[in-house]
């Protein structure tokens, strides 16, 4: 196998997004990856839809859209772990693997057999990854957690949406799961974390990851503006806190996002705007000066962008180098001669539906390039496989567990 990670073997008992997210950037990166999943029904996120995948036919397959969207790469089998076979199973794949992903409810593994202090048992050098709502300890440790609540929990969603006095004004959340994804993706660097440390050292460790904690983290600036101020940032629609102007601005057409990142960038846009006196004026002159005179400045900018289209402002200001970008819809994203060059799109061959597409991961390696060579597996896909392969079942094993709904 190709990638960085060829070499680990990842046992997945995650589901929805967070803990699927992290492992499809594992997969990715080029490790096994075997995603359990209960017989009969799946994730949850197979059922998520529409819009569902379809087939040769134009029919629906049995995979939404938000399935597809974090499992590519991953190898499917179906495993009752209510049952003690199920159970027993798991434990021998925990063996032959490397890092166990989980996002039970605390505790919620500890009746089957498969906590962290029993896989760790058997298997002294795995790295337990366990990701809940609230984390492994606190008064709202036993809470279920998910996204929406999250992003309003953890004061996103107090600094995402229209400002207060305007039409329309009120929290709003991201229109991704933000929440999940970031959760994700500090999964991901805390098992690789977690593995540079077991080479060291040849030991294993939980990982303890909570989505509220990791909102809280990733507030990054506008957390450090309320802790060095003491006041709560407040809700700017698409403006910035710290830099103006930085926000989308109307056009003659539409509306484009201009984003200003330093006093000579200003002076630039201003050359253009046909406004150079503003760059020369105190009030004006510094970034420092302009957010504390946002009120005053930021209708005089939208009076000059008015006057042209968008497509005049994006091809002046990018000539200029002043940073400004149009305001996609997905379908124009697609279509973007960078996204196109990039190659952002993958196409996989599937079982059910012949061809599907996914999003590739944007990180590119150059002494170890990344092979997408499975697509997202259908339910219980690769089960006598892994069963196979890793734990050396034969096939009238593997038809008995079927048969008593085992796996």
């Amino acid at each position: 196998m190709a990638g960085p990670l060829s070499h680990l073997k990842v046992l997945d008992l995650s589901r929805i997004l967070a803990g699927p997210w992290a492992s499809q950037v594992l997969a990715d990166f080029g490790a096994e990856v075997i995603k359990v999943e209960r017989p009969g029904k799946g994730d949850d996120t197979r059922h998520w839809g529409p819009p569902y995948l379809k087939d040769a036919e134009g029919n629906d397959t049995a995979d939404a859209a938000y399935y597809l969207s974090a499992n590519r790469g991953k190898k499917s089998i179906t495993v009752d772990i209510t049952q003690p076979r199920g159970q027993a199973l798991i434990k021998q794949l925990a063996q032959q693997c490397d890092i166990l992903l989980e996002n039970y409810k605390v505790g919620g593994l500890e009746k089957y057999g498969l906590d962290y202090a029993s896989i760790k048992s058997i298997n002294p050098k795995i790295i337990y990854c366990s990701i809940t709502g609230f984390g492994q300890t606190g008064p709202y440790a036993k809470r279920a957690g998910y996204d929406a609540m999250i992003q309003g929990m953890g004061g996103l969603m107090s600094l995402t949406g229209v400002p207060e006095g305007q039409p329309g004004a009120g929290p709003q959340k991201v229109g991704v799961a933000v929440a999940d994804l970031m959760t994700g993706m500090y999964a991901v660097s805390g098992v690789l974390a977690a593995v540079i440390h077991r080479d060291r050292t040849g030991e294993g460790q939980q990982i303890d990851l909570a989505l509220l904690d990791t909102q809280v983290a990733w507030l990054a600036n506008q957390a450090q503006n309320f802790l060095t101020s003491g006041k709560s940032p407040e809700r700017q629609g698409t403006a910035h806190p710290n830099i103006v102007p930085y926000q989308a601005v109307p056009a003659s057409d539409g509306y484009f996002m201009l984003a200003v990142g330093n006093d000579g960038q200003f002076r630039k846009f201003c050359e253009i705007a046909g406004l150079p006196e503003l760059a020369d004026d105190p009030a004006y002159a510094t970034n420092s000066a302009r957010v504390h005179a946002r009120e005053k400045l930021v209708p005089v900018v939208e009076r000059a962008t008015r006057t042209q289209t968008a497509a005049w402002w994006l091809e002046r200001l990018s000539d200029a180098q002043v940073p400004c970008g149009p305001i996609n819809n997905l379908e124009q994203v697609f279509a973007d001669p960078q996204v196109q060059a990039r190659g952002m799109v993958l196409e996989q061959s599937h079982p059910a539906a012949g061809k599907v597409k996914t999003v590739r991961n944007p990180l590119g390696f150059s002494a170890s390039a990344l092979d997408y060579t499975q697509a997202p597996p259908t339910l219980g896909e690769h089960t006598e496989e892994v069963l196979t392969s890793l734990l050396s079942m034969k096939a009238d094993e593997i038809e008995a567990l079927k048969r008593d709904g085992v796996v």
